[in-house]
């Protein structure tokens, strides 16, 4: 009986360590990504809109599935108002007056999807093209790293008052509502003066706001953009956008899980767009040496560039690299898989590589597969320090070279894609949850 208790114990943890060496990318013992996504949003269409979303919305109101709304221009929710959204409402933004939703501070938005009926964001064109429309701005009163407690949003919007695009304050654990099993398609208009706005954008924005299992797709602008704040971002999925698909800046204190970013060299942008674009200003002399700069802490992304000729995409410019560091932040990444880039990491040429800036820049238990290059300085091509320090068995880094058919378990599906990582077979999980329970 011992002899019996003993094999089944050694079983156990042989089989449990099996799957915890397979803990890379991201992870569910299901594809998360089933029922909510979608990957061919040009295939669907939707019925003409009921309903009119315009100007300033300053009392409570509820968005029913049962009509189609259009964002009309600007769309601003005020003075503390609460704009809920029911499971499975469609919200098309107007192509002609580019309609965006700005979420103001001290106001809310409730958009609480179902994984069966996520609510959708989309452009009112039948033939909908990336930059249709604008975007959605939450804006709350948590910390920035700019001098004084808040700031503005500079980028065209046009409210009836200037508060209303405010944001910064001190409360890192504000609470700008929920946004749950949410898709947002074909937004980030262009503007003349101030670039592409970004699908959704974070601005200010505390650790008390629910942000979970929201799809950004052909965005013409960033995917996701968090200005300073305290954010806590959860199954994420960004889609061959044009643009970043994570941005953190002035002083964002960002975790970052089980999240995915999808690119393509024939899509993205060729003066500069990445998976992470991790910064602490735009100009430091604008930045507050006083408060807090830049932290993000990732674990468990997969960021993956899907081409048809990897080495050729290359070779012509069109592949750069996934993530970016600028000086002054702090980053960690761990247990997370970055596959196709050029290389997978680029860091800022005035970071100094010494052990202080070694110590806030980690790369630990990460698959690097497929890259042209591994962690660079820009504007250096010999990396053998960072090759060194990252590739030492303390750091637990993985490097491979592999086909994405042999990397992941199922990239060619159009309909439900699978990411997570496949190793001699094995999928990448951590747990024995069904992750088809809406929590």
């Amino acid at each position: 009986m011992k002899k019996i208790t003993k094999t089944a114990f050694l079983v156990f943890i042989a089989f449990g360590s099996l799957f915890a060496q397979q803990e890379k990318g991201i992870v569910g013992y299901n594809n998360w990504l089933n029922s909510w996504t979608e990957f061919k949003p040009n295939k669907i269409e939707y019925d003409e809109p009921t309903q009119i979303l315009s100007g300033t919305i300053s009392e409570n109101i509820k968005l029913l599935k049962s009509d189609i709304y259009l964002l009309l221009g600007d769309v601003f929710v005020t003075d503390s108002t609460t704009l809920t959204i029911e499971a499975g409402t469609v919200i098309l933004g107007d192509f002609k007056s580019k309609g965006s939703l700005t979420i103001s501070n001290g106001s809310k938005i409730i958009a609480e999807g179902t994984q069966t009926d996520p609510i959708i964001f989309t452009s009112s064109r039948s033939s909908k093209k990336p930059g249709d429309w604008g975007g959605l701005f939450i804006l709350g009163d948590a910390p920035l790293n700019t001098y004084g407690n808040g700031s503005s949003l500079n980028n065209g919007l046009r409210p009836a008052d200037f508060n209303t695009i405010s944001y910064g304050g001190e409360n890192a654990e504000s609470n700008s509502g929920i946004l749950k099993y949410l898709r947002i398609e074909y937004a980030g208009k262009k503007t003349i003066d101030y670039g592409n706005f970004s699908a959704l954008t974070f601005a200010g924005v505390g650790n008390m706001t629910v942000i979970k299992n929201v799809m950004v797709s052909y965005s013409e602008g960033d995917a996701f953009n968090v200005f300073g704040g305290d954010t806590k971002l959860e199954q994420l999925v960004s889609y061959k956008v044009n643009q970043n698909d994570y941005k953190f800046n002035y002083g964002a204190q960002s975790s970052l899980y089980n999240s995915l970013a999808i690119r393509s060299p024939y899509i993205s942008s060729s003066d500069g767009s990445r998976c992470l674009y991790v910064s602490s200003y735009d100009d430091k002399e604008s930045a507050s040496s006083t408060k807090k700069s830049t932290n993000v802490i990732a674990e468990n992304l997969t960021l993956v560039n899907i081409s048809n000729d990897l080495e050729s995409d290359i070779n012509v410019g069109l592949v750069q690299e996934a993530i970016f560091i600028d000086k002054d932040t702090s980053f960690l990444i761990d247990k997370s898989v970055i596959s196709g880039f050029n290389p997978a990491v680029l860091l800022d040429g005035e970071i100094k590589i010494n052990n202080e800036n070694l110590q806030k820049i980690q790369f630990q238990r990460t698959y690097f597969n497929n890259c042209n290059g591994n962690i660079f300085v820009k504007g250096y091509t010999n990396n053998d320090d960072l090759e060194s320090w990252y590739g030492s068995r303390s750091f637990n880094n993985v490097y491979s070279k592999g086909p994405d058919s042999q990397t992941f378990i199922d990239v060619q599906s159009s309909r439900n894609p699978d990411f997570r990582l496949r190793i001699n077979g094995i999928i990448a999980s951590n747990d024995f949850i069904d992750d088809n329970d809406e929590d």
